[in-house]
């Protein structure tokens, strides 16, 4: 029998911090030009009929597919896709040097990964795609507009679609197009408008709607429904740290109580963190005060959450053995552009593993004579390096306890960084670990690095990387 949890108060939060994907350092461009305010493997889930299910590693084998049960929704899940309208930049300095010293998105090509994705999703068929916010870059109005018409083509293939909105989207006062030198303002939408916007994606469809906030249910297929919480702060204008309203505490447990009742499974999905997944940047990514929804969902039984904002492809759970799983899926955006596809049964079981975005097969589909499509595996990597390695070098110049360091250094110490932290956001830095930390550059982040908060990231990034994030097969 479920125990009922007693749900306490929960204290009003204020952030002020001004980012939460794995970045820091960077100097910023912004010329604003505006009047307004701008290896160990846990064994072990219980689920409702309180069997102990053995977690296993690896991409689901044919066996294991066809071995799912009957109910089972094939959901693909992206997020962190920072769509920004054509017409919003010229491509011109400003652009260039914001997508060079930024947290990694491939801003030069998010139109065509963009396309690319709807092609791969209309091409694999799923039985739901959930978008878990950050769907603009700055939530400027135009960039919405224009994203959910391009949604549209997935509906019309029968697919689809759900969103929920994060901390960039909505009453945004750095919502901006770009201009030669100059990032200039630009209109963002509020909490109503987001609504309107994407009525067909989910709002329109929902079979509860929490009078809160934008959080609403959706119900995938006879067995199983998606609690889409809204866990952003925009009013009066956006912050970057999540928290849920007591209100919205209040009808969760109404929604989880209905669905219960009816036998439904049901999967959560927020845009920020309900666990803390980095030891070492906990504000402004986990929602505040989780240990709440945390004692709440898990009185329900709940075997999986679902969240995005880290950009990085991680998974943990609450109690290292026990407890509800979270699956943190990586930003479409950001190399290697990964989305999720997890396979959910009736009874809680699931597997979930990644794809990345195949650019060279949408651009000789469509005809594109990119070098950097055609090769975008290469040019990702090199990308994305690139951009972790002006971090590291933005860090330097901005500590003055570190400006001692030679030349020299300075560029081994900032390859490493580019090398972990690269394999860091695809899920992977069980493949480099033993290898990077051999290298005189990572000693120098141990023995140099102090106080930059970029050693206790690497510090973070080894001892967390001893498995493969990107898949996880619970059964």
């Amino acid at each position: 029998m479920k125990k009922r949890v007693l749900l306490a108060a929960l204290a009003a939060a204020v952030c002020v911090t001004s980012g939460c994907s794995f970045k820091r350092g960077a100097q910023e461009l912004t010329q604003i030009e505006s009047t307004a305010q701008p290896e160990t493997t846990v064994t072990q889930v219980q689920t409702p009929s309180s069997a102990q299910v053995p977690e296993t590693s690896g991409e689901s084998s044919p066996e294991q597919l066809k071995a799912l049960e009957e109910g089972t929704a094939r959901i693909i899940i992206a997020t962190d896709i920072h769509y920004l309208a054509r017409d919003l930049t010229d491509m011109q300095m400003s652009y260039e040097y914001t997508a060079d010293h930024g947290d990694g998105k491939v801003m030069k090509y998010i139109w065509e990964i963009t396309d690319a994705f709807i092609e791969e999703v209309k091409s694999e068929k799923p039985d739901l795609v959930i978008l878990e916010g950050d769907l603009t870059y700055n939530g400027e109005r135009d960039s919405h507009i224009e994203f959910a018409s391009k949604l549209e083509a997935i509906e019309e293939a029968g697919i689809p679609v759900i969103v929920i909105p994060g901390n960039h989207d909505i009453n945004n006062p750095e919502a901006c197009r770009f201009e030669g030198e100059s990032i200039v303002s630009t209109d963002s939408i509020t909490p109503e408008e987001f609504e309107e916007i994407y009525d067909e994606f989910g709002y329109s469809e929902a079979v509860s709607r929490d009078p809160a906030s934008l959080s609403y249910v959706y119900q995938i297929n006879d067995k199983t429904r998606a609690l889409m919480l809204d866990s952003c702060q925009y009013d009066p204008k956006n912050l970057v740290g999540g928290m849920i309203k007591d209100d919205t505490y209040t009808w969760i447990e109404e929604q989880m109580e209905e669905a219960w009742n009816l036998g439904m499974k049901v999967i959560p999905v927020a845009h920020h963190n309900l666990l803390d997944e980095s030891e070492v940047y906990l504000q402004d990514c986990t929602i505040e005060h989780s240990e709440q929804l945390i004692d709440q969902l898990e009185s329900w039984e709940v075997p999986l959450f679902l969240s995005g904002h880290l950009h990085v492809q991680h998974y943990k759970r609450s109690h290292g053995d026990s407890g509800i799983y979270e699956i943190v899926t990586g930003s479409l955006s950001t190399p290697p552009c990964l989305y999720g596809i997890l396979e959910y049964g009736p009874k809680g079981t699931f597997n979930y593993h990644t794809k990345s975005l195949d650019m060279k097969a949408w651009a000789e589909k469509t005809g594109n004579k990119d070098k950097n499509l055609l090769n975008f595996s290469n040019y990702g990597k090199k990308y994305l390096s690139k951009v972790f390695y002006n971090q590291a070098q933005d860090e330097f110049s901005s500590l003055n306890t570190l400006q001692g360091l030679t030349e020299s250094q300075r560029d081994m110490m900032a390859k490493v960084y580019a090398e972990l932290n690269s394999a860091c956001y695809e899920g992977k830095v069980a493949d480099i670990r033993e290898k990077v930390m051999a290298k005189k550059g990572y000693k120098l982040w141990q023995e140099e690095g102090y106080p930059s908060i970029l050693s206790q990231y690497l510090e973070w990034i080894t001892a967390d990387g001893g498995r493969d994030y990107n898949t996880l097969s619970v059964k």
